[in-house]
Parts: structure tokens; C-alpha cells; sequence
């Protein structure tokens, strides 16, 4: 016996959701049969990408996304109710669509993280950095913030520049807040930095002595160097952030200066 099709009330319900005006009579009537047609092109499809993914499959799968588990999602569901006894299907299909799009989500922030960390590879920074952009971050407990006021870049003969410090010189040069993220990634631009000049004095350079000396006569000249280097890179940082209306110093303007410029 033929499945009865949608009840024009219930589609009316269902499509009233998606609008703020009144739906008449007779256009729910017609909305049963549109709804229907589009079955009739939906099933088919699906039912053959099923079989081309999986000949021996007796179940109509949906081939081009990775739903949750239903039965899973359920009983995950029931086990948060306080106040109702039971799950219905329409909450179980609305939770598994909340969850999708809050995964969704959460996915673009980490790969828009990973891009502007300039890696293909989604880290738990990058995570932690989209979450707190939806606002869902944990607050740093007081040993937390301990680790990274200590967290910094060891200059030869010139001590430990830490994140603090960078923020301080923000402050006060540039005349901008900048973020614990942009902080910490201009630090890492300045270790790099170092580190590929030296590599590139120790390959080339041809002294008649031991190389070592002149190394580290760079690395006590880095260590004056280092919070002009800072400051220079934080003013033009602070011009771009202002050109773009953004309040503070963000980690997208540190990446887009030439730190050799």
C-alpha cells in the first residue's frame, strides 16, 4: 500500500517556520505535491549513489555527507532531559542539524586559524583560537597565565623577551593593544628570523677563523637589535590594523609584513 502523502497542515506548519505571513489553504494543498515531486528526483538519486558506493548496501544512505548516529544522538539527548520523559524524532533530526552546523562552524574558524598560521595542518591552537572566536574558550586558570607570561624568545646576551613585554611595547609605541595571539606570533617571526640569518652566515661566511666567533658577535648585536626590530614591526602592524578600522593588533597583521622590510 502506497505511503499517504504529507498532511497539508503539517507542511504548513513546517513551511510557516521559514516565514512571517500567513499561508493560505490552498497553497499548502499545493505545497503536498511540490514536496512530493521532489522526492520523486531525491530518492531515485540517492538510492543509486548508495549502490555505486556500496552494491550490497539494503539501506538508503546519504553519499554525500557523514551524518551522526541517530540512535546515538537520542539516547545522548535523553540522557539531558529533566523535565519531559521522552525524544521525539523531529528533536533527534532537530539536534543532529544543531550539531552539524555548530561542527561546521567551529571547522571553518579552525581553517581560517590554520591559514592565517600560514599551515595546512587544523592544530589544537588553531582550535582553541576558533573557539574563542565563538566565544566558547575557556577562561586561563592562574597557572594558565603563569605559563605564558613566561613564554618568550631567548635573546643571546639580552634576557627573555616574553609576550608581556611585546604587549607592553604595543602599548606604548604603537599606541594599540595587541593580542596574546599576534604577541606570541611576532615573537616566533623574530626567532625565525634570527635563525635564518645565522644559518645563512654560517654557510657563507669565509673569515679565515672559526665562523663560531662571528655568531656570536651577531647574537650580541640581536640583542640590541631586537626590541627596535619589535618596535618597528609593531608600529607598521598598528598602521594596518588602523587602515582596516580594526581596534588592536591581531596575529593577520603581524603575518603580512615583510619582517626584512
Amino acid at each position: 500500500m502506497p505511503a499517504k502523502p504529507y498532511a497539508p497542515s503539517h507542511i504548513g506548519s513546517v513551511a510557516s517556520t521559514f516565514t512571517t505571513m500567513r499561508i493560505s489553504g490552498a497553497v499548502k494543498e499545493s505545497l503536498v505535491g511540490l514536496v512530493c515531486s521532489e522526492l520523486d528526483s531525491l530518492v531515485p538519486s540517492m538510492e543509486q549513489a548508495t549502490l555505486e558506493n556500496d552494491p550490497e548496501r539494503k539501506t538508503l544512505d546519504d553519499s554525500n555527507r557523514t551524518r551522526l548516529n541517530y540512535n546515538r544522538t537520542r539516547e545522548l539527548m535523553i540522557d539531558r532531559l529533566e523535565q519531559v520523559e521522552s525524544v521525539g524524532s523531529a528533536a533527534v533530526q532537530g539536534g543532529i542539524e544543531f550539531i552539524e552546523k555548530f561542527l561546521a562552524r567551529l571547522m571553518r574558524n579552525c581553517e581560517e586559524a590554520a591559514s592565517r598560521d600560514r599551515v595546512s595542518t587544523i592544530k589544537p591552537r588553531h582550535l582553541q583560537l576558533a573557539l574563542n572566536s565563538m566565544g566558547k574558550g575557556e577562561s586561563a586558570d592562574e597557572e594558565d597565565t603563569e605559563e605564558v607570561e613566561e613564554e618568550g624568545i631567548q635573546v643571546q646576551g639580552g634576557g627573555l623577551i616574553t609576550i608581556p613585554h611585546v604587549k607592553s611595547m604595543a602599548r606604548t609605541h604603537a599606541k594599540m593593544a595587541i593580542t596574546d595571539e599576534g604577541a606570541q606570533d611576532l615573537l616566533y617571526t623574530y626567532g625565525d628570523m634570527v635563525s635564518e640569518l645565522e644559518s645563512d652566515i654560517r654557510k657563507h661566511a669565509n673569515l679565515g677563523r672559526d665562523p663560531m666567533h662571528f655568531i656570536d658577535s651577531v647574537n650580541r648585536l640581536s640583542a640590541l637589535m631586537a626590541f627596535g626590530w619589535i618596535r618597528r614591526m609593531l608600529m607598521k602592524a598598528a598602521d594596518n590594523a588602523r587602515e582596516r578600522g580594526y581596534p588592536r593588533i591581531d596575529i593577520e597583521q603581524i603575518v603580512n609584513i615583510d619582517p626584512f622590510e
